[in-house]
């Protein structure tokens, strides 16, 4: 027998203040129609004054717990990527383990930027298969909001706030494709690509600093690496791409989701989107578009998904799970 991490429970949150697009056309120089033909983008949702990235996750925690029908006591550990905690330290993760009233086992911060969930997943479940953990909550939460130069119209109007979370549990195998859980997991990075997408702030200067990035190149790097990673992962976990259910992508730009799937040659329609109405929310993406596509009733049990992401580092990476 194998032992697999399997999804049993997820959930998100995010904030209740909602910005359209044209909300921005009074203060840069933009309009609608440019960001959404750019970008895919139609709104998202930024924090209020009450929420923090630790408190996001946590709703999004409690909310993957109902569904799970766990309580928090019954979670051996916590992996929450994040690139905004709200403290340089403690972790976020720790916050959220007080906030749910988890007494006991670990919780960490994991920083990979928009790819951080993927590393998260790969945590999580390293922790599992090894036997160091049977069950793991796996959160990705951002303020990016909080990290914005409002006067740059290239960045300011693609990033939105949000937390999604996922619970894994060990569970028996087969040790094949057909098990539920993960199934495999590819993760990359290549540090000479930092200048394309990095924030100007930190311990070294003193200030939080702004996200700055360079689209272009970043697009360049994206298509190719996600693909790749994406095809890397299911071929060590023995699925074709005629197998896969959904593809539940990184929601950064539309462009980079269509040129990613025509690369992979699986149609639109069996991709996950949620671009147009959350931004690109960075390590809360993955899990927001998966509980999302949940609710709307199109990931099943049972279902091959391949979910990938590239981010500052540049970092990038992918797993396949069956639902």
């Amino acid at each position: 027998m194998t032992v697999r991490a399997v999804v049993c429970g997820v959930g998100h949150y995010l904030p209740k203040r909602i910005v359209e697009n044209n909300e921005f056309e009074a203060t840069i120089d933009t309009t609608d129609e440019w960001i959404r033909s750019r970008s895919g983008i139609e709104r998202r949702h930024f924090a209020t004054e009450n929420d923090t990235t630790s408190s996001m996750a946590t709703e999004a925690a409690r909310a993957a717990l109902q569904d799970s029908g766990c309580e928090a006591n019954d979670l051996d550990a916590i992996v929450l990527a994040t690139s905004t905690a709200d403290f340089t330290f403690p972790s976020a993760a720790t916050m959220v383990q007080h906030q749910l009233g988890m007494t006991q086992g670990f919780a960490f911060d994991i920083q990979a930027v928009c790819a951080g969930f993927i590393y998260a997943l790969a945590n999580a479940n390293a922790l599992i298969t090894s036997g160091q953990a049977n069950r793991v909550l796996v959160i990705g939460a951002e303020t990016f909001s909080k990290i914005i130069d409002w006067s740059d119209r290239t960045t300011s109007v693609l990033f939105g706030d949000g937390a999604g979370a996922l619970i894994l549990e060990a569970q028996d195998g087969n040790g094949g494709p057909s098990d539920r859980g993960i199934l495999s997991t590819d993760l990359n990075s290549d540090g000479r690509f930092r200048d394309l997408l990095y924030v100007d702030g930190g311990v070294s200067t003193g200030s939080t600093g702004y996200l700055r990035m360079q689209g272009n190149q970043v697009f360049r790097h994206a298509v190719e690496k996600l693909a790749s990673t994406a095809n890397n992962a299911l071929k060590s976990a023995k699925v074709s791409t005629n197998e896969v259910d959904w593809i539940v992508p990184h929601q950064a730009n539309i462009r980079i989701i269509q040129g990613t799937a025509k690369k992979m040659n699986l149609p639109m329609d069996r991709v996950v989107v949620t671009v147009q109405d959350h931004g690109n929310t960075s390590a809360a993406s993955i899990p927001l578009a998966m509980s999302v596509a949940r609710d709307r009733g199109q990931i099943k049990r049972g279902d091959v998904l391949v979910t990938e992401a590239i981010g500052g580092g540049l970092a990038w990476g992918a797993v396949v799970l069956r639902w």
